[in-house]
């Protein structure tokens, strides 16, 4: 088969799996229980990142379609909802993930042509996404107050309660799995919510929508896509929206806060990393090259926790790098909807932009390319957003590729002399999202996860997250924790109960 067919023939297959996955699904806003076109009437595209056609048209909802949402979202609090109990909840919610996983496919499929993600790979996170909604179902049964011993003639005891309307922004590298860490913890203590997705990848949170028909009650769940302008900041802003969870750039967090504090709203916020992987010199290679490289080319690069700093002992560079080379060789780029495919393209034009343009700064700060750094040298993937895995060697901790989120795949190697040196280099840094070492020493991984200024740390392995482990950052990487027990208690409020007793009286 020459490049001309093999090319049409991608072109062929997406075409063919976007009509299989939409065949059956209009993509519109879900408010107070139906699908719903934009107040405005219209609509914006969404596109496959590997043939750059259109996919789906989205409706392009503005400000009159959150006041919508959002009084769906109250009506539903204060009315069917708030009258169930946390069993009922509960039930609900694992109905809703049931019916989910019974459409696993579609949902994968949709997933990756949104994404660009492999096919497999977006299966297993909507997987995850099951888990996690699941998970918090469970566990806020279990989740509630305690009594307080004091002095004197009281009893006293807290309960938690739900804030009410929960607006949620949710990001395009993970968009149903992540959507699920924030309507399960919320959904599950009680409180309803209206998500605006990324509009660069809405598709799986407009179908999860739909699939929640006949199961939550109408408006519990409400998902109103748009732009961040249009959509996203009429939420952030909204008076009746009493607790804001967003995903995303750092800069887009700190508009969050600012808009927050105007009404004293509670947040959570994830806001990405530059997270540092560790290896010290009596590492086993193997083991830190093969972490590295899903740290760094695992969704392309696109994870806020990539390990997308490698500081390495001065020892072991010359091993790992060998080894890190030949684990990135063997990420194979190409249609994410072949099987084998490990590294599809980047989600959009912009992020491809963005990526190249710090590929290009790297080379302008005096860093050494090791391998990658361009587009594959490939004909059938010409037309998508592909950049092959780069490796960046003599690179400083001052340079900009190395203080900077790129989200892309893009890993930059550094070198250290001592144990201060490391920690330091780990450290001087604005983000602290996660942290990742590599060593056989006991006693040295718990003092370096203790001396890593960041919210979880992987000894090991990439990644660290998991159902039931706290996700959340230090410093300019957020506030709150996910994917946890205690994230419950970020979406309800305490009160406290003081009761005087008095002497019975027979």
């Amino acid at each position: 088969m020459d490049n001309e067919e093999s090319h049409g023939e991608i072109r062929q297959r997406h075409r063919r799996a976007i009509d299989e996955a939409t065949a059956e699904i209009t993509f519109g806003a879900w408010i107070d229980g139906e699908t719903r076109s934009a107040s405005t009437g219209e609509t914006f595209r969404t596109t496959d990142p590997v043939i750059d056609e259109t996919i789906a048209e989205v409706p392009r909802c503005t400000s009159e379609d959150i006041e919508t949402a959002v009084d769906a979202a109250q009506s539903s609090f204060k009315g069917e909802w708030s009258d169930l109990g946390v069993t009922e909840r509960s039930a609900l919610l694992n109905e809703w993930a049931d019916e989910l996983s019974a459409h696993r496919d579609t949902l994968g499929l949709l997933e990756s042509l949104d994404t660009g993600k492999p096919l497999e790979y977006a299966k297993e996170e909507i997987d995850g996404a099951v888990a996690f909604l699941s998970y918090y179902a469970d566990i806020a049964r279990s989740h509630g107050g305690k009594q307080i011993p004091v002095d004197g003639d009281s009893l006293v005891y807290t309960q938690r309660e739900p804030y009410g309307v929960c607006g949620q922004i949710t990001p395009w590298n993970f968009p149903l799995y992540l959507l699920s860490w924030k309507v399960g913890p919320a959904l599950a203590t009680g409180n309803t919510v209206v998500i605006k997705p990324a509009e660069l990848t809405p598709l799986t949170a407009l179908y999860a929508a739909q699939l929640s028909e006949g199961i939550l009650p109408d408006g519990v769940l409400n998902v109103v896509p748009g732009y961040g302008e249009e959509a996203g900041a009429p939420l952030t802003e909204h008076e009746d929206v009493r607790k804001l969870a967003f995903t995303g750039e750092d800069l887009t967090g700190e508009t969050i806060m600012k808009a927050a504090a105007a009404n004293i709203t509670p947040v959570t916020l994830e806001l990405g990393g530059k997270s540092p992987m560790i290896v010290f010199p009596d590492a086993d290679v193997e083991t830190a090259a093969e972490a590295a490289a899903d740290g760094i080319f695992y969704n392309t690069g696109q994870a806020c926790d990539a390990a997308s700093r490698i500081l390495l002992h001065e020892d072991i560079k010359e091993e790992f790098t060998e080894a890190f080379l030949d684990h990135a060789a063997d990420y194979t780029v190409g249609d994410p909807l072949e099987e084998g495919t490990m590294m599809g393209p980047l989600a959009h034009q912009g992020q491809y932009e963005k990526v190249t343009d710090y590929i290009e700064l790297g080379t302008e700060e005096g860093a050494t390319v090791l391998t990658g750094g361009s587009a594959p040298d490939d004909p059938d993937l010409e037309d998508g957003w592909f950049i092959e895995p780069t490796i960046f060697d003599d690179v400083s901790n001052d340079m900009r590729i190395a203080q900077e989120e790129i989200f892309g795949p893009v890993e930059c190697l550094l070198t250290f002399s001592d144990y201060d040196e490391a920690i330091e280099m780990a450290n001087d840094i604005e983000y602290g999202l996660a942290g990742y070492v590599i060593t056989e020493n006991a006693s040295l991984a718990h003092q370096a996860a203790s001396d890593i200024e960041a919210g979880l740390i992987a000894v090991n392995k990439y990644p660290g997250d998991d159902l039931g482990v706290p996700f959340g950052g230090y410093k300019r990487s957020g506030i709150g924790r996910e994917c946890a027990e205690e994230t419950l208690d970020h979406y309800t409020q305490t009160k406290t109960v003081n009761m005087r007793l008095d002497e019975p009286e027979l």
